[in-house]
């Protein structure tokens, strides 16, 4: 295994160390390799292995294989096996943040949240039984609907929170008896190779596959005829490329894509208050989450009062490498995204009044500020199209109907939020929003227990909560009649 970490990254307190490929029970080298870059240097941190056609045969095969013993493993036994995973996690916890901010670009303290949110989230799943619903029990029949396990899973990481996103996917999949194989993101392959060594010592050979790509594999496991389902995060072009490429064999898909999520300030909302709370989750992870708010309408009365506020929000924001602890917002994650975000600063240039931002930092490292823009068309690409980088658009209303109409005018349906004081009123107000969920004065609030999905284009299917968990499972109907 010759895909060390380099002694630069090792100096900013990552360890020199290999990395390998979970692989039908044993850590092995890819047949090739694949660079990964710190975003905050452009600085090569790792090679990490990356598997061909055949080594991802082999995975899928070897999760075929496993799953005949698998899905007949007790479910104490498979629970007992999560909370050991859970526990594996945590005594790591250190390692696998300082390796998510280096090949992600987020703050260290972000990078810690992910971790322990994947063990609130494993621990919490961990204690779901799925027992049979009875549907009918009198003299006539008895009728109960069982839920049985689909087979192998494929689960195709993004690279915005790939280890919570890696480990939200796998408990379910494990818990409800189902085998899986994991693809992370080319760009954010690292902490997957770091969890197959935990799972490596934990779960039977082929229950878990971890293959690094090169850029090659995903239509090859979406598409393959030996996949039960596909739980895929991504763009919503890239997720109609998995539904199609799954569609000749029927697979169960649940995809989880692209927002364009509104806020809509109330007239009677507290604006310093308002600006704050929406700030916060305008710009989370630098603006490259698919839920970020991305759209802000304010009243006419509040509108030059709010772009203030927000401005100067942005304008005192602390921009840097993650493994500064004082840095708030990181870079964009890789050339490619940080490439899409400039063209979105020339758009917002020339159709609205930049008040924050607006220039990529100088020097190495792809960085772009929080960048704020009013007085914006509602006609641009920035406003129609979802932008996944730190620039959001403020727009201003005259009256709420116009509001919800505009917030609506939109191919996404991802999540919302309304912003107010008077909490009924708001509440009126978010149920008419075409959106999976919507918050009222807070946005980005998932917890396992609560399914999480979206409308139109931003997805297919849930995930979390007791929904989430069906979604990895077959229903089994049992008919016995009486009499």
């Amino acid at each position: 295994m010759k895909n060390d970490l380099n002694p630069g990254a090792a100096a900013q307190g990552a360890e020199v160390r290999c990395y390998a490929m979970l692989l039908d029970g044993e850590l092995v080298d890819g047949a090739s390799s694949i660079p990964v870059v710190d975003p905050a240097t452009e600085e090569i941190i790792a090679h990490a292995p990356a598997a061909d056609a055949s080594q991802l045969e082999q995975a899928v095969a070897s999760a075929r294989k496993a799953f005949d013993g698998w899905k007949n493993v007790a479910h104490a036994e498979r629970v007992a096996l999560i909370h050991r995973i859970a526990d594996a996690i945590e005594a790591r916890r250190e390692e696998i943040a300082r390796v998510i901010t280096l090949e992600v670009g987020k703050p260290i303290a972000a990078a810690r949240a992910d971790v322990d949110l994947s063990l609130m989230w494993a621990r919490q799943v961990a204690g779901v039984e799925l027992k049979p619903d009875v549907l009918q029990d009198d003299e006539q029949a008895y009728v109960e609907v069982q839920y049985k396990p689909i087979g192998v899973v494929a689960a195709i990481i993004p690279w915005n929170f790939p280890f919570f996103q890696t480990v939200y996917k796998l408990v379910p999949a494990l818990l409800t008896g189902n085998t899986v194989v994991i693809k992370p993101a080319p760009t954010s392959p690292l902490n997957a190779m770091l969890l197959g060594e935990i799972l490596h010592g934990i779960l039977p050979p082929g229950v878990v596959n971890i293959v690094g790509d090169d850029g090659s594999l995903g239509p090859r496991l979406s598409s393959h005829p030996d996949i039960g389902k596909v739980s895929f995060t991504g763009s919503t072009a890239a997720g109609r490329q998995v539904m199609a490429s799954g569609a000749p064999t029927l697979k169960r898909i649940v995809l989880e894509l692209g927002g364009n999520d509104a806020a809509i300030v109330l007239d009677d909302a507290d604006v310093e208050s308002a600006a704050r709370g929406i700030f916060t989750w305008a710009f989370m992870n630098s603006g490259q989450v698919c839920i970020n708010i991305k759209r802000i309408y304010v009243p006419d009365a509040l509108y030059d009062r709010f772009c203030d506020e927000f401005a100067k929000l942005a304008r005192s924001a602390v921009v840097g490498h993650g493994l500064d602890e004082k840095t708030e917002y990181g870079p964009i994650q890789n050339q490619r995204q940080y490439e899409a975000v400039l063209r979105s600063l020339d758009v917002a240039r020339r159709d609205g009044t930049v008040i924050a931002g607006g220039e990529p930092t100088e020097g190495k490292g792809w960085f772009v500020p929080p960048t704020v823009v009013r007085d914006i068309d509602e006609a641009s690409p920035l406003v129609r199209e979802e932008t996944f980088g730190p620039i959001r658009s403020i727009l201003r209303y005259s009256s709420i109907d116009d509001a919800v109409r505009r917030a609506n005018d939109t191919q996404y349906g991802l999540g919302g939020s309304v912003w107010g004081k008077d909490i009924a009123r708001a509440t009126r107000i978010a149920a008419q929003l075409e959106s999976g969920t919507t918050w009222v004065n807070t946005h980005f609030a998932l917890a396992p227990d609560i399914p999480f999905g979206g409308r139109k284009q931003s997805g297919l299917g849930v995930e979390f909560g007791l929904d989430g968990i069906h979604e990895f499972t077959d229903r089994h109907v049992i008919h016995v009649a009486r009499g």
